[in-house]
């Protein structure tokens, strides 16, 4: 019986047909490496600390004391997840206590001295604030997933990378059954879908569903590219295809997210862009 090399030799080894399908699958590929690096820009945790109401009629030297500061990393820092006291800190800016220390007779308690270190403290009851010195916005701030949420930050994350398995699992019977080309553009089709879906979720369980499919397509469709690629292709050509041309185009793709993750800093219009590749690929059927 003749092996597969033997049975397409007849094609050649760098033909038209060749050359065409090398560039075509070059772009097919794109798709996935564009949305590889979702999952650090879209989940991105910007510095953050408990928000402080613009009716809370503080002076502005007690808004800059109402957040402890706490040691960490060699260094002091704001803490991220609790402040003083509101009300006790609204008290004592109405009487213009000093920050560095107060001596008040008036409240229960405080009939001495008090470092202000040493007040009470109390969960960011009013949400926080969050650096734009990056980003506009991420998942995390859109979804407040910092603090007593801060472990959904990483399970979305490994909802990703789940969904990123089961393709791995799935996509080369599902191909082999229906065909490499109606899957591969299946996957482009559902990374487009998924990633305009998570731009419009409303609640961090519908994005973190878009987010698991969305890995689903992503490693799915550089699986069907690679396959497809090492059954067309022979000789050195295969071997430049899987080991340098393929990841070539990933890699691209991936510098290409990198700069569109710079230029646009709202996580809603950069998952919509993530769009944008998938969509290129339809004129690839024909």
């Amino acid at each position: 019986m003749q092996d597969y090399e033997e049975s397409v030799s007849f094609l050649g080894n760098w033909g038209p047909f060749q050359r065409k399908i090398f560039f075509v699958l070059l772009i097919a590929c794109i798709p996935s490496g564009y949305s590889t690096l979702a999952v650090i820009f879209l989940l991105a945790s910007p510095t953050h600390q408990c928000s402080i109401p613009a009716n809370s009629n503080l002076s502005q030297e007690w808004i800059q004391a109402s957040i402890p500061v706490q040691p960490g990393g060699g260094m002091s820092e704001r803490s991220t997840c609790s402040r003083y006291e509101l009300n006790l800190v609204k008290n004592l800016s109405a009487m213009g206590a000093s920050t560095n220390w107060i001596q008040n007779h008036s409240l229960p308690g405080l009939n001495s001295e008090v470092l202000v270190p040493t007040l009470n403290q109390e969960e960011c009851e009013d949400g926080w604030t969050y650096s734009t010195e990056f980003y506009q916005s991420t998942v995390v701030t859109e979804f407040d997933l910092v603090c007593r949420e801060q472990w959904k930050q990483p399970l979305t994350s490994l909802l990703f990378f789940l969904g990123g398995t089961c393709g791995c699992f799935i996509s080369g019977q599902i191909s082999d059954r229906f065909g490499r080309k109606p899957v591969l553009f299946g996957c482009i089709g559902m990374l487009s879908i998924f990633t305009v879906a998570a731009a419009f979720a409303q609640s961090w369980p519908v994005f973190a569903f878009c987010f698991f499919m969305l890995g689903v397509g992503q490693i799915s469709g550089y699986v069907i590219v690679f396959v497809l690629g090492s059954e067309i292709f022979v000789g050195s050509t295969r071997i430049i295809f899987s080991t340098l041309w393929l990841n070539a185009g990933y890699a691209l793709a991936m510098m290409l997210m990198s700069a569109t993750a710079y230029l646009v800093r709202s996580w809603r219009y950069l998952s919509l862009l993530m769009a944008v590749p998938g969509l290129a690929c339809i004129p690839l059927w024909w």
